[in-house]
């Protein structure tokens, strides 16, 4: 392919991504597949891939993990072409969550659902105008962040970083916050919490339990919200006690279903994590874009997780 000839398929691959053990296979894979494959090097490469890629591309695919998908649709959203660019998900990270909630099980798999599988149309949100696709968790320290180990996201998933906050800065500085959430469609009101939180959680395609892989409705319009009231921390350090405490109903858990929120700290910025990309801030925004990115998915796949049924198949293949 000549330098001025645009691809129509583009994957972004991140060679860092996890264990790094994947490169070779999504090379092989992706060539065979037809994409042009653009290597990541450095801070930033990821979104300005996309960004280029976008008005040309009509498949882009994200070869990492969730970090990796967030600098991809976030470049994509730059390009303003969200409506006409299919994001396939290449799961080379080391948690995977968000592929693992629309059922991509692999290198392998991913490619077979790009060419096969079901395409959904889901929601994104934003952050302060910042797209995340997965999650959003206020209260852990960039430090945690870059030091959470490979093993412990492999285990606990965005707990991992929750624990590793608790392990970081040792006795933990509660987050005094407001935390406003707009009226929801199906009867929920607008509501304000307002005290001492240790963390606050965000989830678009995701739900703080005790699961590692705790799916969402990612086509309601709604934010799962969940607030970690300041509770006895020393009881909380180990990965049992993480997943026991988002595992049931609790006196220090407040969970929310809302459209928008508006999170605001009474003291210092906050430092947010965005689908693993940081964010530090004193008043955060956040809303919902339904129905704004189109993705394969695995046959697993249920928009509705509370469902018993798979939902009809839509398009297919093609792209």
């Amino acid at each position: 392919m000549s330098s001025d000839e645009a691809s129509d398929r583009v994957l972004v691959l991140n060679p860092v991504s996890g264990s790094g053990e994947h490169v070779d296979d999504v090379v092989e894979l992706a060539g065979g597949h037809g994409f042009e494959i653009r290597k990541t090097e450095e801070a930033g490469d990821a979104t300005r891939f996309a960004r280029d890629a976008a008005p040309d591309a009509n498949l882009i695919a994200a070869a990492g993990g969730d970090g990796t998908l967030n600098a991809v649709v976030n470049g994509i959203a730059a390009a303003n072409a969200l409506e006409t660019t299919t994001v396939a998900v290449v799961p080379a990270g080391t948690g995977n969550n968000f592929a693992a909630n629309i059922d991509i099980r692999g290198l392998e798999h991913a490619f077979t659902v790009i060419e096969d599988g079901r395409r959904r149309t889901i929601d994104i949100a934003t952050a302060n105008d910042r797209v995340f696709v997965n999650s959003c968790v206020g209260g852990i320290t960039a430090e945690a962040s870059s030091e959470t180990t490979t093993e412990s996201k492999a285990e606990l998933g965005v707990l991992a970083y929750v624990k590793n906050t608790f392990e970081t800065v040792g006795e933990f500085d509660s987050l005094p916050l407001r935390v406003e959430t707009a009226a929801g469609p199906n009867g929920e009101t607008a509501q304000a919490w307002e005290g001492e939180a240790l963390f606050v959680l965000i989830g678009n395609c995701r739900r703080f339990t005790g699961a590692r892989t705790a799916q969402a409705n990612v086509e309601d319009g709604l934010l799962e919200v969940t607030i970690v009231e300041d509770a006895a921390t020393t009881n909380l350090v180990s990965g049992a006690a993480l997943e026991g405490l988002f595992g049931r109903d609790s006196t220090h858990i407040v969970r929310r279903r809302t459209p928008s929120l508006a999170i605001e700290s009474r003291e210092d910025s906050v430092e947010y994590s965005l689908d693993g990309e940081m964010l530090k801030t004193e008043t955060l925004h956040l809303e919902t874009k339904s129905e704004t990115l189109t993705i394969p998915v695995g046959d697993g796949y249920q928009p509705d997780p509370d469902e018993g049924e798979l939902w009809p198949l839509e398009t297919s293949a093609g792209q």
